[in-house]
């Protein structure tokens, strides 16, 4: 990890370590235009920018943003001329992964109430049985 200002450079094995994940990921995103490197010869020097990016491309597939998804945010928000057309599709983007996952949030609530359901059931049932077996 860099220690000062000055060492805001990464190096491809520096961030697989950090992010637990496999130097074939990271290449997979920088094949896919999500990430940048800079080239020394040829070892990749990533910038805290495409650091950032990376751990925003995580955090994206966690909550079940696909690579095109994420790629059309970073081309939204890098592009320095916001239109008022780009800003929209940014904000359709933005408000569709948001009923997506509202969704998902209420199917996990339901999800969550069956299982705690199906525990206590399992738990009365153990019990019944556990009474049943120290009778005898």
């Amino acid at each position: 990890m860099p220690t000062t200002p000055a060492d805001d450079i990464y190096t491809i094995s520096e961030l697989a370590t950090e992010f637990a994940i496999t130097l074939r990921s990271i290449r997979f995103y920088e094949n896919q235009g999500l990430l940048t490197p800079q080239r020394r010869g040829t070892q990749r020097i990533f910038s805290r920018q495409d650091r950032a990016r990376l751990k925003l491309i995580l955090r994206g597939k966690r909550l079940g943003f696909s690579l095109t998804d994420i790629n059309e945010l970073f081309t939204l928000y890098d592009t320095r001329h916001n239109s008022v057309q780009n800003l929209q599709a940014m904000l359709n983007t933005i408000h569709n992964r948001q009923v997506k996952l509202q969704q998902q949030q209420a199917d996990i609530n339901i999800l969550m109430m069956e299982l705690n359901a199906a525990e206590r059931r399992c738990i009365k049932q153990l019990q019944q049985q556990t009474e049943t077996e120290q009778a005898t």
